[in-house]
């Protein structure tokens, strides 16, 4: 079933991070995010090229292909060092052309094509559900930008969904008795496995 409530908060959010990042300057660009090892411009190199990892998913699913996110090895570190190299601007239209790129696409797909699996890094997914992931990309990394956008700027649409898939997956994530402890209150926040 088409997810048109995470589409509409999508493009919101796509809007809204396109927004703050044209005041960006290009020294801006070139300074720290709060990834390590990453610029402000890898942040929003990485964005661009996800949502055309995305588009690549999609049309596969319009055409009845199985596709992988990234078909070559080393693709996505490439893509993204070579993307973060454009001026300001080459990097402000890049980024919104692939942004609306994936938008055409979500809208093009038939109804019936949204629980048809492709795979992306953590394995096979639905399209509803990659369609998600997209909006879990521009969030987090809108906060990574450090642009004066903060977790308690997600929309609730984010924050609730995130919120349950997380709950659902921490038990694979923490040894279980140490996991109990922590949530009866009689020890600290245990430590946890990779999320995806």
């Amino acid at each position: 079933m088409r997810p048109t409530k995470v589409i509409d908060v999508c493009v919101t959010s796509h809007q809204q991070l396109l927004n703050d990042v044209v005041q960006l300057t290009e020294a801006d660009l070139r300074s720290p995010s709060r990834l390590p090892g990453w610029t402000r411009a890898h942040v929003l190199a990485h964005l661009a090229r996800n949502a055309d990892s995305h588009v690549w998913l999609f049309e596969g699913a319009m055409i009845g292909e199985s596709r992988q996110q990234y078909p070559e090895a080393g693709m996505r570190e490439r893509d993204i060092e070579s993307s973060s190299a454009q001026s300001k601007d080459e990097l402000l239209r890049d980024l919104k052309s692939s942004c609306r790129g994936l938008e055409v696409a979500w809208d093009e797909l038939d109804d019936d094509l949204w629980e048809s699996i492709q795979n992306v890094g953590p394995g096979p997914r639905t399209l509803s559900d990659i369609a998600f992931r997209r909006l879990r990309e521009v969030e987090i990394h809108h906060v990574d930008l450090d642009v004066e956008y903060s977790s308690s700027d997600w929309p609730d649409l984010y924050v609730e969904e995130e919120l349950r898939r997380q709950l659902q997956n921490l038990p694979n994530r923490a040894d279980h008795a140490a996991l109990v402890e922590w949530m009866v209150g009689r020890h600290g926040v245990p430590e946890l496995g990779p999320w995806s």
